[in-house]
């Protein structure tokens, strides 16, 4: 059994929905890009997944690509965000996936990464833009490094296609709750509830559900419907507002509330 599939197993046995994180590794600098990595260990995340800093993030809102820019700037790479996974692996009890695009995966070979992400702690991998026609490499070399291949499914994904992510995928499956690029909403996307049934009528691997999702109300929600849900743009936007004053405690305070332990200040 790997982190994650332990992770969900006892999720499911708690009756409680996980909380996934997502940061840019190196934003807004290295050394504070493993604080809050820790901090969101401390603060009740379940998975943490770290995006690796790309020059052309396509599917990502303006949130997170800013936070590419910062940490591009401030020197990472695929190797730093690898060397960063593994600063903080032996103090954090959170499963670690790393979040990528292709081009720095093919750049570093493919059994060259998943050796040196196994050799992190690197506990699942996501290829953002991978087709899953073509996953059949990255699934055989995670297998070989004992990581996790993870796959992304939007609402448009066909189900012949949720078969095969489902058949290729371990630890959990990503769903897209909504169409377009990442960013924070008011509302959880109305199809999300059908989406996740999509995905559930085919496979009794775990669920995320992600896009959009910014306040405890919208993590309670997807958790009718899904394992877990995942925290990416207002989480990032929380780091860039804050990287010049009390970044952890901010940071902290913004995932206790979103597990409903305690207020946060709406901004004004």
């Amino acid at each position: 059994m790997s982190r994650l599939d332990g992770i969900f197993a006892g999720l499911r046995a708690e009756g409680r929905t996980g909380l996934v994180t997502f940061t840019t590794a190196g934003d807004p600098d290295l050394e504070r890009s493993a604080e809050v990595l820790r901090v969101l260990d401390r603060a009740g995340a379940d998975v943490l997944e770290v995006g690796v800093p790309f020059s052309d993030p396509l599917a990502d809102g303006p949130v997170i690509q800013r936070a590419s820019e910062r940490a591009l700037a401030a020197g990472g790479t695929l190797a730093t965000a690898l060397d960063l996974v593994a600063g903080v692996r032996a103090s954090v009890g959170a499963g670690i996936v790393l979040f990528t695009y292709a081009n720095p995966v093919l750049r570093m070979g493919l059994t060259t990464f998943m050796a040196r992400a196994a050799d992190a702690g690197v506990d699942g991998v996501l290829v953002l833009d991978l087709p899953i026609e073509e996953a059949d490499a990255l699934r055989s070399a995670a297998a070989g490094a004992g990581i996790d291949p993870i796959f992304l499914l939007s609402p448009t994904t066909t189900e012949a296609r949720i078969r095969r992510a489902a058949a290729l995928g371990r630890g959990f499956l990503y769903g897209i709750s909504r169409l377009g690029v990442t960013g924070a909403r008011d509302t959880v996307a109305a199809g999300a509830t059908e989406h996740a049934g999509r995905i559930r009528a085919v496979t009794d691997l775990p669920i995320a559900l992600g896009f959009g999702i910014s306040r405890p109300e919208h993590v309670a929600a997807v958790g009718r419907w899904a394992d877990a849900a995942v925290v990416g743009s207002a989480l990032v936007d929380v780091i860039a507002r804050n990287a010049s004053g009390d970044l952890a405690g901010e940071v902290e305070r913004y995932v206790r509330w979103l597990r409903g332990a305690v207020p946060v200040r709406t901004r004004e």
